[in-house]
């Protein structure tokens, strides 16, 4: 199918873009990857007038370290995260999290801010922001404003983005050293989004005890989830099989699922435990090897 007509803008500036976005108002939709709103557009499940692509603004795009973050521009493609070596030396949870999204060509042309703003709650970047506890920048006619990850994913396809508002980087803070971080991801065939995902960030002290955990939770509740009391359970003590069991039993507390073509609710439940049980033992697995032992 075709898309009914529309007004194509593809401003050159951050100002430009939000002058247009102010014009049309309800009317525009932001154009990044495309992989989410093009599709809708072809079925007509959105009819839109303008519109407005981002491509071009110079300043959304880009990946570097300041201070103890490192920033990525909305903009940035998730093959890019995937080849990054600052990404895979310093935050390899967000490479893991980046090979699994769908297939290469979606990868080359997918964006991280297009994926967050679609807020799917089986999408990949969410739980990775979830569990490394990321803020986004967004820039509006009010100014700036930062988002923590925990209050951005409102509900189904849903942010905290006002209408007038363009999410422009995320930060994602540097794990301190004897930090590891994993991604599991449950799905029924190559490219499909997650029956159930989890996303795993551990530091672990010298002493083999986990000094702080970051978990994320995706595919099983109208958001993705951050479930803290998990978090804090497992601070403190010495990762093994009796705290991983105790700590993914915890895990329905969080977990709202529905009926639909990925398995039913139920189905689903068990398999955010499995993810998230072999979230913990492969970092467990990665970590450094006088950790290995505490198994």
């Amino acid at each position: 199918m075709f898309p009914k007509a529309f007004e194509y803008l593809a401003p050159a500036t951050l100002a430009d873009a939000l002058k247009a976005l102010h014009l049309y108002g309800e009317g525009a939709r932001m154009l990044a990857g495309g992989q989410s709103l093009i599709p809708l557009m072809k079925l007509r499940f959105l009819e839109i007038e303008n519109v407005i692509d981002l491509r071009r603004i110079a300043e959304l795009r880009g990946i570097e370290e300041q201070g103890k973050e490192i920033r990525c521009g909305a903009m940035v493609r998730h093959s890019e995260i995937e080849r990054s070596a600052l990404i895979g030396s310093r935050i390899p949870l967000l490479r893991e999290a980046a090979v699994e999204i769908a297939d290469v060509q979606v990868r080359n042309r997918g964006t991280l801010g297009g994926a967050l703003c679609q807020a799917d709650p089986a999408g990949d970047w969410a739980v990775a922001c979830l569990a490394l506890e990321a803020r986004m920048r967004c820039v509006g006619p009010q100014g700036e404003r930062v988002i923590p990850a925990l209050a951005f994913f409102k509900d189904t396809y849903t942010t905290a983005l006002a209408p007038d508002e363009i999410l422009t980087d995320v930060f994602f803070p540097v794990p301190p050293a004897g930090s590891v971080g994993v991604y599991v991801k449950i799905r029924k065939r190559s490219g499909d989004f997650a029956i159930a995902s989890a996303a795993l960030q551990l530091t672990i002290g010298a002493d083999g005890r986990c000094e702080k955990a970051g978990v994320g939770i995706g595919g099983v509740a109208p958001t993705p989830v951050a479930p803290r009391r998990i978090a804090a359970f497992v601070a403190g003590k010495t990762p093994c099989d009796a705290v991983f069991q105790e700590a993914c039993a915890m895990l329905g507390a969080y977990l709202d699922p529905i009926d639909d073509l990925r398995g039913s609710a139920d189905y689903k439940r068990s398999i955010a435990g499995v993810a998230l049980e072999r979230a913990f033992r492969r970092a467990l697995e990665n970590a450094a090897p006088h950790t290995n032992k505490q198994r």
